[in-house]
């Protein structure tokens, strides 16, 4: 799976169209989370273009301050399910009180919470509270990575958290490689994820580690 790296702010699209030539030549990756600001004049466009690409599943954009209850982003927003589109989130934890309005506002999009919704040290307490709220919405799911600036005991209670509140079908594990090489090895994070579910059933694991991705991101 590809999750848009910001090619070009000019140039949305053309990240989708160099993915789409590396599925022509070499069959992977499978599927792609593209890139659209919903707040854009040209987000309408933007999203038709993305859309067309049958393996593109989602959009992502990361929200500053306030603006998931803006309603010229809503707008853009509201555009996403009947485009078939899921939305992936990137935001600090403070701002998913703001997630879990939208995702309440809008059941038939599916949110993805990226990075565990960017737990800090010494933060965990108000960032659980956060998690909590979008956990109570059918809709929000949680991708665990991206925890390589916790020690182990933080990345452990954060894998417990998210396991209690989102349960083993609506959360997974991901690598975030190539980013997270900058603080850890791929065997590493994986590892890390075997230990944190040490007690959990062959077919939770399973779960965390395949199917959830398999349904979540439409690879069947």
């Amino acid at each position: 799976m590809h999750i848009e790296a910001e090619w070009d702010p000019r140039d949305p699209a053309g990240e989708m169209e160099f993915i789409a030539g590396l599925r022509r030549e070499h069959g992977l990756p499978t599927v792609a989370i593209a890139q659209a600001w919903l707040d854009r004049d040209d987000c309408a466009a933007v999203l038709d273009r993305q859309a067309a690409h049958a393996f593109v599943r989602g959009v992502r954009h990361k929200p500053h301050h306030a603006q998931m209850d803006d309603a010229r982003w809503r707008a853009g927003y509201a555009r996403l399910a009947p485009l078939g589109l899921h939305f992936e989130l990137q935001a600090p934890w403070a701002e998913l009180d703001a997630a879990a309005r939208l995702a309440r506002a809008y059941p038939a999009t599916v949110l993805v919470v990226n990075h565990a919704g960017l737990p800090l040290a010494g933060e965990l307490d108000g960032w659980r509270r956060a998690m909590a709220l979008l956990a109570a919405c059918d809709n929000a799911a949680v991708k665990i990575s991206g925890l390589g600036n916790l020690d182990a005991a933080g990345r452990r209670r954060v894998i417990g958290t998210l396991l209690e509140l989102f349960g083993t079908r609506r959360a997974l594990f991901a690598s975030n490689y190539p980013v997270d090489s900058l603080r850890q090895r791929y065997d590493e994070i994986y590892q890390g994820f075997a230990e944190a579910t040490h007690g959990l059933s062959a077919a939770e694991h399973q779960a965390l580690f395949h199917d959830n991705a398999v349904r979540i991101y439409r690879m069947e």
